[in-house]
């Protein structure tokens, strides 16, 4: 099956029922998406599929089709996405397993809503556990990541 991952198409020799984030992580190497429940319930391995935040744990592979797929690796190869910035600026990991998924919500968040409120922050990041409890620093970041997106 073709892949698109990243902007980059990816040729992949995988069973249908492969979930995504075994292909994204054992075939094609990229380790940014984690793996932490895999039911669907933690939001460690979430992804972006055309735009939209989903658990590649429980996604297969096959069902991505022709959409494209973005892990944490393709929000910026340097560092510089306003949500990755924000991160970097309020220190917000603590043991940083979770945040790749996190990161990753919130960027679907601000393209969805460039100036949310704590309300929609609490609701599109409720389903990504952090077991360290860094949510405050979290919704501050994802405030942030918005300002740093309105700046020239």
């Amino acid at each position: 099956m073709k892949l698109t991952i990243n902007g980059a198409v990816h040729e992949v020799d995988a069973p249908d029922d492969m979930p995504l984030l075994w292909v994204l992580r054992d075939l094609l190497g990229f380790t940014g998406v984690k793996f932490g429940c895999g039911v669907a319930q933690c939001g460690a391995c979430t992804v972006l599929l055309d735009g939209d935040p989903v658990r590649s744990c429980v996604t297969a592979a096959s069902a991505v089709g022709s959409r494209k797929v973005t892990t944490i690796e393709g929000l910026s190869a340097d560092g510089s996405h306003p949500v990755q910035r924000a991160w970097a600026e309020l220190d917000v990991v603590q043991c940083g397993y979770c945040q790749s998924g996190q990161i990753m919500a919130a960027a679907a968040l601000l393209e969805a809503k460039p100036r949310p409120t704590d309300a929609d922050i609490d609701v599109a990041l409720a389903g990504n556990i952090c077991r360290c409890g860094t949510y405050p620093r979290i919704r501050q970041a994802v405030h942030r990541a918005a300002e740093l997106r309105r700046k020239p």
